[in-house]
């Protein structure tokens, strides 16, 4: 267990220790997508952790596909995750915001109409979306125009700068779990025929170019970048996500993030296979590992140099003290899935702590 005891540089940031907290939607955000004074407590409690990386937050307005989850676009959302920062920051924590545009798992019905919009014209099948009309399919979305690309990287670019403004300690790029980037990067929902789709280095396009775009805004010590190109999650498929993984891998080389995020498996159990060994490979930087690792298992990946740290998702959901836990060897608390996506405070600010001080 040492080696998740041992700090780690993370691009600006040292970390004290190597159990991260993976972002998490909890759905705790007002009407108006602004963080909330529940939520700046639910980070703080979770400051002992190495990083927080705070959970998928819209970049720009009119594609929600939460209802509740929280933005990065307004004044009012820059005040209400400055608390957030600021309670976090006097914990003694570290904390990035994940941004993010979710594509095609908008719906109208949460967007005043609004068509979502993706790259090719595919619908989500394999899941529902929560309305305020009850469960619906998705519909079919709109694929943007080329010309409207350059918008989505300039949109996470000033989603950087607000997260800045903001106190955050920088921002992880949502390329993951079949939201737009993923959308665009992954064959099985990119069926375009221009510069962004078909071969692999045109479907990777907007993505490098919303990398290039966030870090020439903020600095790339201050920017990470999640991807999951196993997961099955909103309808999503790849015909070689290896080959995808080394490539990629090879490509962000070139922009010296300050981590890259590995989701290494699949929610629902279709895909499987190895993405981790080409892009331990490949990739020369800071790797966080994350998808049902235990303690142990992660301690032992860290010294055999499969990777750098772990983000916890679902332990660190019901143990705000998660470090000391596992320091402690002491029993963990089991979520409650039913409260993941509620409002208040049961299942997000009330699991116990092992030793309350």
């Amino acid at each position: 267990m040492n080696h998740l005891f041992q700090p780690l540089q993370l691009g600006e940031l040292t970390l004290p220790n190597r159990i991260l907290m993976a972002p998490l939607t909890r759905c705790r955000a007002d009407a108006e997508h602004v963080p909330t004074a529940l939520m700046a407590e639910h980070y703080a409690q979770r400051a002992g952790a190495g990083l927080l990386i705070a959970e998928a937050t819209m970049v720009m307005a009119g594609h929600s596909a939460f209802g509740t989850e929280p933005g990065i676009y307004s004044a009012a959302q820059i005040d209400g995750w400055r608390r957030v920062t600021d309670a976090v920051h006097a914990a003694g924590g570290r904390i990035f915001l994940q941004i993010w545009h979710g594509g095609r798992a908008c719906h109208p019905l949460l967007n005043n109409g609004a068509e979502p919009v993706a790259p090719s014209p595919i619908a989500i099948t394999n899941d529902e979306v929560h309305t305020p009309e009850g469960k619906k399919s998705y519909t079919v979305p709109r694929p943007l125009a080329e010309h409207e690309i350059p918008a989505i990287a300039d949109g996470f670019a000033q989603a950087a700068r607000n997260a800045i403004a903001a106190g955050f300690d920088g921002v992880e790029i949502h390329g993951a779990n079949g939201y737009l980037l993923d959308q665009f990067l992954r064959d099985g929902s990119n069926q375009r025929r221009d510069n962004y789709g078909g071969p692999l280095k045109n479907r990777a396009r907007l993505l490098l170019e919303v990398i290039e775009a966030v870090t020439a805004a903020i600095g790339n010590q201050r920017v990470g970048l999640r991807i999951s190109p196993l997961n099955s999650y909103n309808s999503m498929r790849d015909s070689d996500p290896a080959g995808l993984s080394a490539w990629l891998a090879k490509q962000l080389n070139g922009f010296g993030l300050a981590y890259l995020h590995v989701m290494r498996g699949d929610f629902l159990s279709e895909q499987t296979g190895d993405i981790m060994t080409p892009i331990r490979k490949h990739f020369a930087g800071v790797i966080l590992g994350n998808m049902g690792y235990s303690a142990d298992e992660a301690a032992a990946a860290i010294a055999a140099g499969q990777l750098d740290a772990v983000a916890f998702g679902g332990s660190f959901l019901a143990n705000p003290d998660l470090p000391e836990r596992i320091k402690l060897g002491a029993p963990l608390n089991t979520p409650n899935p039913a409260t993941f996506y509620s409002s208040g405070v049961e299942g997000y600010t009330d699991y116990p702590y092992h030793i309350k001080s």
